[in-house]
Parts: C-alpha cells; structure tokens; sequence
C-alpha cells in the first residue's frame, strides 16, 4: 500500500484515507484510496474486478517482470520478454553445417572469410536461389498476415517456423552462431537481430521480421517492416523512406556498377528526409552460403570492393534511423538497437544481377509487388 490523500472507498465508510491499491498504481487506475487494511481486504472481491476491467481495456497487459540484465542501460523504452524454447526441424529436411554445430559456426563460410571475390552462380545455381527466394517471400507472407496487434513476436516466430517446414526448408536463422529463434523480429528501436518473445505487440509499434530459408542447398533471405494497428505520420515516413531508399539502391543493380555506389544512393536519400543510415550491418553475398562476399555497405564514401556482374547474387538491406545512425547491442549479444532509442526501419531483398540490370528474387507476388505496410497507407 502506497500513502495517498482521498476519501475511503468503502461502501458506508467516509473517513480520510491515507492508503492506496498497490495494483491500481501498477496498472495506472486513478484514486482506489482505503482508510485501512481492513476496509481493503473487506472490499477486495468487489475491487479486484476494477483491476480486470482496467486489464481489458488494455488488451490485456501485464507488467513484465522479466528482467535478465538488471545493470544494463536500456537506450528506449523496449524490454525483453521471455523467450519460448528452441523449436525443432524434422530430420527429413536438409539443413545448413552450421545447424548440427555446437556452436553453430558455418564452417562453409568460415573456409571464405577473408576472400573479396564474388562467385558468379551458374544456370542451376541460379533457378536454385530462385526457388529458395520464392519460399522465403511466401513464409515472410505468412508472417506478415499475423502481424497484429497482440500477437507475440513468439507467435510470429512459430508461424515462419512452421511455414518453413511445410515448404521443406530449414529456417537459415536458427542456431546461425547459436541465434535461438528461426527468425528476427526487430521492433521499435530494435535495428535488427531482435530476437522472438512473448511481448505482445502494441498499437503504434512498428515491427521487422526477417526471413531466410534453407532450401536444396540454397538461402534466400528478405525482410520488411510492417505497420502495427495505428502508426503515427512520423512513423510511417520512416518506414515510407526506408523502402525508398531500398528502391533507389536496386534502381542502380546493373553489370558493371560498383558495390560501394549503394550507399551513396542510400545515404542522400535517407539524410535529405533527416533520417541517419546504420552503419555497422550490411548486406551480402548470398547463395549456398548465407553471408558472403560481396559486402554491401549502405552508407555513403564507403570502402565496399568488387564491381557488379551477371550471376552475382546478394542483398542490399537498409536500416534507417529517426535519430543517430550509432547502435548498441543488447547483452544477448544480437539485439542491436538505436543508441539513441528513437525508432529505426529496415527493408531487405534477394538480388540476382542480370545481363541489363536485375531480378529481385524475393519480390512480392502480389499487389504490384509492392510491400505490406503499402496496403495500409492512406
């Protein structure tokens, strides 16, 4: 009981009170005074339903009491949630090296690191990495239709994760360097790498989930920020923004362009709305491997090396900031967010340069191919 000023509300009782509800201060109900613990407990059963209702109109919302990293400096106002346990993948269907690792090191990437050059994927290669590029869009699809108000990231995670074992791929996230989920659910001030729990998304969140599947020996890998329930106007021209300037940079994909013009094109376009452009996650070299060469940075007077040719296959994924392009990282050791705690936005495609330009893999198939939060725009 916490002291307070008001009139009991007792039924009959009148006195001065001195006490409070200490779940009404909890949940935010305002008065709920009590001149003594016993006028408390003898209208408790008639007071708890307040505590319901309120919870109700709430949808619902409990406080978390789940906290990991007590002395840990959060830069927004996003908490952790507890996790659910580590979902499995039949033995029916191929996996990547690094899923039966113990560490969940990708020894096949390992075995590259270091080398600039950028494979150029043959006729079979290529209609692989379409294949794995058309899975990967229907489960961020499903994804996508789940995306609600007070639907659990968790839930969200179990939906790709089932979504992938009915298509018979392996979700390329899970156990990739021990990531415990089989896909990245980044919301708010999360830049990217959040990992799925049990909080409920609320109405004005904005949240990315990124998929990538693991299907006959290829990955392909998108993600897309999704709108939830009612977004404010600044919001929305973040996210607005940051598929721009996805846009423009694809704009550019063509035999013979350097990999670090990307982040000239990406940088201008984000800076002349006044938003800041992460720096230290980048797209990459995607094919039998998940991450590989080329590396594409997408900010501006970047040292990004090779040239573009036919049959190079890789992401380009900008992650765009209200506030400062710096990030920190959570003690989990993969959720990165705005060091700043301001909102940032991301957008990710598949891309597979052609002989006159490029084909986005991962395009959606529907509504012009434009992204989710499109249909909701006004």
């Amino acid at each position: 009981m916490s002291m307070a000023f008001g009139m009991c509300e007792t039924p009959g009782c009148n006195a001065v009170a001195s006490l409070r509800c200490p779940t009404c201060l909890e949940i935010g109900i305002k008065g709920s005074y009590f001149c003594s613990q016993d006028c408390f407990k003898g209208s408790w059963k008639t007071h708890k339903v307040i505590h319901q209702i309120a919870k109700g109109e709430n949808g619902n919302k409990k406080s978390n009491e789940y906290n990991p990293w007590p002395s840990y400096h959060y830069t927004g106002k996003l908490r952790p949630y507890k996790k659910e346990p580590r979902r499995s993948v039949p033995d029916h269907i191929g996996r990547p090296d690094y899923a039966t690792h113990p560490e969940g090191i990708p020894l096949s990437e390992h075995a590259v690191r270091g080398s600039a050059q950028i494979k150029v994927l043959d006729d079979e290669e290529i209609e692989g990495m379409r294949v794995a590029c058309k899975l990967g869009r229907e489960v961020l699809d499903e994804a996508a239709r789940a995306c609600q108000v007070g639907v659990t990231t968790a839930e969200i995670d179990r939906i790709v994760h089932e979504a992938c074992i009915e298509r018979n791929c392996y979700p390329s996230p899970l156990n990739y360097h021990q990531f415990p989920a089989s896909c990245c659910t980044s919301v708010n001030e999360v830049i990217c790498h959040g990992i799925p729990d049990t909080r409920p998304l609320e109405d004005g969140d904005i949240c990315n989930v990124d998929v990538t599947v693991y299907h006959n020996g290829f990955h392909g890998d998108l993600n897309e920020t999704f709108f939830v329930g009612n977004v404010k106007p600044e919001v929305k021209k973040l996210v607005q923004v940051t598929y721009e300037c996805l846009s423009k940079a694809i704009d550019i994909v063509r035999p013979g362009e350097k990999y670090r013009e990307i982040g000239n094109v990406i940088q201008k376009h984000a800076q002349a709305h006044g938003f800041s452009v992460v720096r230290n996650y980048c797209g990459h070299g995607i094919h039998r491997l998940f991450h590989t060469a080329p590396n594409v940075p997408h900010y501006a007077k970047n040292k990004a090396v090779g040239i573009m040719k036919p049959g190079h296959c890789f992401t380009i994924e900008p992650m765009i900031s209200q506030g400062t392009w710096r990030d920190d990282t959570w003690p989990d050791n993969w959720t990165a967010v705005t060091a700043d705690g301001q909102l940032s936005a991301q957008f990710e495609q598949t891309l597979l340069v052609t002989q006159t330009g490029c084909d986005i893999l991962t395009k959606r198939c529907t509504n012009d191919g434009k992204p989710w939060f499109m249909d909701k725009l006004k």
